[in-house]
């Protein structure tokens, strides 16, 4: 029988680059963007929802579709509140490892 050949593992993969405030701020601006993404869409959902209302005179039928309407304009917004607080997350460990910077070589140069 022969072994089957299995992708040899490099030596980094388990090591961590560690994190950098360039690569934070960009995180940051790339979730923010898709945080304001998600946020028009959820304006133009609830809109959308709220100028075409349900024509029905059976109360289940409304019920219904009044709770699909809610879920899907609180599942939107769900993900943005998770972009928004991983922008704000990113951007507040990027000025944090800004200040480290700063402490670290003036602590050094003493």
């Amino acid at each position: 029988m022969s072994v089957p050949n299995l992708p040899q593992q490099s030596e980094n993969s388990g090591q961590e680059v560690p994190p950098t405030p360039l690569r934070c701020f960009v995180g940051a601006t790339i979730s923010s963007g898709m945080g304001f993404a998600l946020y028009k869409l959820m304006i133009s959902i609830a809109t959308t929802f709220a100028l075409k209302p349900i024509h029905s005179d059976n109360p289940m039928v409304v019920n219904i579709g009044s709770a699909v309407r809610t879920l899907v304009v609180g599942i939107v917004a769900l993900g943005m509140g998770i972009f928004g607080l991983v922008a704000v997350g990113l951007f507040a460990l990027g000025i944090q490892l800004v200040i480290q910077g700063f402490t670290k070589k003036e602590s050094s140069s003493n």
